[in-house]
């Protein structure tokens, strides 16, 4: 199968080309004569203005798979967010006015991908900023956080991309997936120092004053999702657990040089 990937050589796309030409499919650089069309290329984050967001996630992918259609393409896959399903900011609401208007289309088959925080060699933001902190022993005031946070390994997501490709059955829906339980963010950072080497050094703080500094106030509240459709319909099991991932993801690290 030709499969066009917008957005291959950011974080995802860098991981799902290799992914691709491994199980046989070939890499189309155009949307012209490609059997499936898969769509990495969203602003990832909502730090920009909710215009900025509409513009390039909603109509950005309601453009790219008109594109698709009119191309011919049979299969259209969207990386939406697990922020869609109940959207707490502008990130969110982008992700779900997008899908909707892909639910509107007939001319090709879409099947929306719904991950939560995703991690891996090359990852970026939040996630890299807390392997770097726990490499370098910083101490982080996580301690007395008890929360349920779903999370989900590229290489995870990567397979379920290609499954969507590939599956009939995938198309008109929308799945939500995960590596498997949830994990507390104390457990996810002593997990992370586990994979490094370097113990996460972790003190007690009220999680009330940490909601009021911006880039701890996600890591204290709960983000559990529930992705059994996804392995009910098409059987679906993530491929590598969650010690692997942090494993693969610490390796890529250290490789970089801390």
């Amino acid at each position: 199968m030709r499969v066009h990937v917008t957005g291959v050589s950011g974080f995802i796309g860098s991981a799902l080309a290799p992914e691709l030409r491994a199980r046989g499919h070939e890499l189309s650089e155009a949307m012209q004569g490609a059997d499936a069309v898969v769509h990495l290329a969203n602003i990832a984050h909502a730090r920009v203005s909710r215009e900025e967001l509409r513009r390039v996630n909603v109509e950005g992918t309601r453009d790219a798979a008109e594109r698709a259609a009119r191309a011919g393409a049979r299969r259209f896959v969207y990386l939406s967010s697990a922020k869609a399903i109940a959207p707490d900011d502008a990130y969110g609401e982008a992700k779900l006015e997008a899908e909707r208007a892909l639910a509107q289309m007939r001319a090709v088959d879409i099947a929306v991908l719904r991950p939560p925080l995703v991690y891996g060699p090359r990852v970026k933001a939040n996630f890299l900023a807390l392997l770097r902190a726990i490499y370098r022993g910083i101490p982080l005031p996580f301690g007395s956080i008890d929360n349920r946070r779903s999370l989900l390994y590229v290489g995870n997501l990567v397979d379920a991309i290609v499954l969507c490709v590939e599956a009939p059955k995938a198309a008109g829906n929308a799945y939500a997936l995960t590596d498997g339980a949830p994990v507390s963010t104390p457990a996810l950072c002593r997990a992370i120092g586990a994979a490094l080497g370097r113990p996460a050094r972790l003190f007690g703080f009220p999680p009330r004053l940490l909601e009021l500094v911006p880039p701890f106030k996600r890591l204290t509240r709960s983000f559990e999702i529930d992705d059994s459709a996804i392995r009910r319909d098409l059987g679906w099991r993530p491929p590598y657990g969650f010690e692997e991932g942090l494993r693969r993801t610490a390796a890529w690290y250290r490789e970089q040089g801390g």
